[in-house]
């Protein structure tokens, strides 16, 4: 999501002291035992009402019906779901360093448009049904939708406006072609509703073991980019200075958005706002230093992402509502509230 606003230089950061150092540890701390607690609550709470007991059965007992709940479903979707909040509140970092847009998201660059526009051809004209089967055309459309907006965005040249500007020109390209295929075709839209809206009830250990690489990979290469991304976002020229390689930055910060939004959006679909409203939140009380805005980032994406999914669990029972719906609801005022303080700011 792209606002109007001049990307502006920063000077140089100041020498951090001892005491928000411990402070920014101490709540990095806190930032775990948060996710500690929220891992447990999406294993304790589903749609199907179980009590502390039947859980404690269902992970420590040998087989039944509450291991098949908890073990099988419960575990694996609470896995995928930290895998998947983290790989998202991190690219969401790394895209706003990139872009200097603090309202920058992951679907800035069409990555997650991508990764759909993929699928809808895989189901629709290949006959592909399983997740198995159509997680891997997720990855590559992600992945070259990411060079074409490298390419159109001036390669060598780019620039943050240049990026963004592609990126919106070949998501909504892509989300005309997504719409009118399954329009189109009944049986596409059938397969696809669910999927399109982000979700984490198809999770098995099996997506897990395909995209845990991709994952990881995204996520250490994300982790590096810290000091590289903190000296561009002071501006090209002080960044050039400080010694800096801007256009191998870019390269690198691509390609980590890049995996990191193709694996979470080919296991979970395209869910939205995680990647944006955390790494802005974490940004109002770390400071501008990626170095601790890409850890805290990836501790509380995943809060927001299973506290979502526990909430679609309970409104709704005995259905659920999908994770991506959820965080569409909670995103949409938090987003529009961040526009207009960052506009109010500017006047």
């Amino acid at each position: 999501m792209l606002v109007d606003s001049p990307p502006q230089e920063r000077a140089p950061s100041v020498p951090v002291s001892p005491s928000r150092r411990a402070a920014r540890a101490v709540g990095l701390l806190l930032s775990v035992l948060i996710l500690m607690a929220v891992v447990l609550a999406s294993i304790a709470i589903g749609a199907k009402q179980l009590s502390l007991g039947e859980v404690w059965h269902g992970l420590f007992g040998s087989t039944g019906t509450y291991a098949d709940v908890v073990v099988d479903d419960r575990i694996s979707r609470t896995v995928l779901g930290v895998l998947a909040g983290a790989a998202l509140g991190l690219a969401g970092a790394v895209l706003q360093a990139l872009t200097r847009n603090p309202l920058a998201d992951p679907g800035l660059l069409g990555i997650n448009a991508g990764a759909s526009a993929a699928v809808v051809t895989a189901i629709t004209f290949l006959g592909v049904t399983s997740l198995s089967g159509y997680v891997w055309f997720a990855f590559a459309g992600a992945a070259g939708v990411g060079a074409l907006v490298w390419f159109l965005g001036g390669s060598r040249g780019a620039t943050p406006v240049r990026l963004a500007l592609a990126g919106t020109a070949i998501s909504a390209a892509l989300y005309g072609y997504l719409q009118a295929v399954m329009i189109l075709d009944n049986a596409a839209l059938n397969k696809m509703r669910f999927w399109t809206v982000g979700s984490l009830t198809s999770a098995t250990d099996s997506t897990i073991r395909q995209v845990l690489p991709f994952l990881v990979a995204g996520m250490a290469l994300a982790l590096c980019l810290a000091r590289p991304l903190n000296a561009m976002e002071m501006g090209d020229d002080t960044a050039r200075a400080l010694g800096a390689r801007l256009n191998r930055t870019r390269v690198l910060s691509m390609l980590a958005a890049t995996v990191l939004c193709g694996a979470a959006t080919a296991a979970c679909g395209p869910i939205v706002f995680v990647g944006l409203m955390v790494p802005h939140v974490v940004r109002s009380f770390t400071g501008p230093d990626l170095r601790w805005i890409l850890p805290y980032a990836a501790v509380l994406s995943p809060v927001l992402l299973l506290g979502a999914d526990v909430i679609g669990r309970v409104v709704a029972r005995p259905s659920e509502l999908q994770v991506g719906i959820v965080t569409a609801i909670l995103g949409g005022p938090v987003f529009i509230f961040l526009v207009r303080r960052r506009r109010t700011a500017q006047l």
